[in-house]
Parts: structure tokens; sequence; C-alpha cells
């Protein structure tokens, strides 16, 4: 099945999808060591965003967290891909500037195509998911 999307960060990723609908604040809500979600309460605390197409509505907090993306790339343990329901400036800049394919308005509801775990595809060259 391929669901298409508008393009916020070119590229290309497989892999597979973690899933949340808390927003997320990089800056103090994920390691930047370790990639490990360490905000208290947070759906996704102590799961690591590393290597996963990550699924989440989209960012909160400080301009910082667009550098703590990079820092993660940067130390390994990035995101291969990002999906938001809406893009912010943080998370699309972080994206950007850390060349990590990101997507955002999809034309299906995320929330009810993608589960965690589930191998996807993402092209945001295209404009699309793949699954």
């Amino acid at each position: 099945m391929i669901v298409k999307g508008r393009i916020i960060s070119g590229g290309r990723a497989r892999g597979p999808v973690l899933v949340t609908m808390d927003p997320i604040s990089f800056l103090g809500s994920v390691d930047p060591k370790t990639g490990i979600v360490v905000e208290s309460g947070h759906s996704l605390e102590g799961k690591s965003v590393a290597g996963r197409v990550l699924v989440f509505p989209r960012g909160k907090g400080s301009t910082v967290g667009s550098y703590v993306i990079l820092q993660l790339k940067k130390n390994g343990v990035a995101p291969v891909a990002i999906i938001n329901l809406d893009a912010e400036t943080i998370i699309a800049v972080g994206a950007i500037i850390s060349k990590i394919p990101m997507l955002d308005m999809l034309e299906k509801d995320p929330y009810e195509i993608f589960k965690d775990g589930m191998m996807v595809e993402v092209d945001a060259v295209e404009g699309e998911v793949r699954f």
C-alpha cells in the first residue's frame, strides 16, 4: 500500500515504526547520546528512537530541539525517518539539518494505519510511505 504526504525533508529510509500520540520535545525528552526517551510519563518513556520511523503528532518545546535531533544523528541514534500529523518548525529544521527524511499531512490518518514494529519505507523524494 502507498500513502501520500507532504515532503518536509527529502530522502529515503526504511525501518520499523515507533508510534506515539504524544508530542515530543527533543530537548529534555530524548537523550542525545542514547536515543532513549527519558521524559517521565511520556508514552515512549524508556524506548529508543534509534533506527525507527518515528510517528508522532508534532514537536513541542525549545528551538534547541532541532540541534538535539542533529546530535542524535551525529551519535548514530536518530530516527531513520519522521512522520508528523502537522510539522512545526523545530522538528522540520531538525530533520532538514540532520538529513532525516520527513513527511507530514498524510492522506490517511497515520494512527489508523501504522503499528509499532511495522516495516515501512518513507520516500520523501516522491512524498509517500510504502508498506
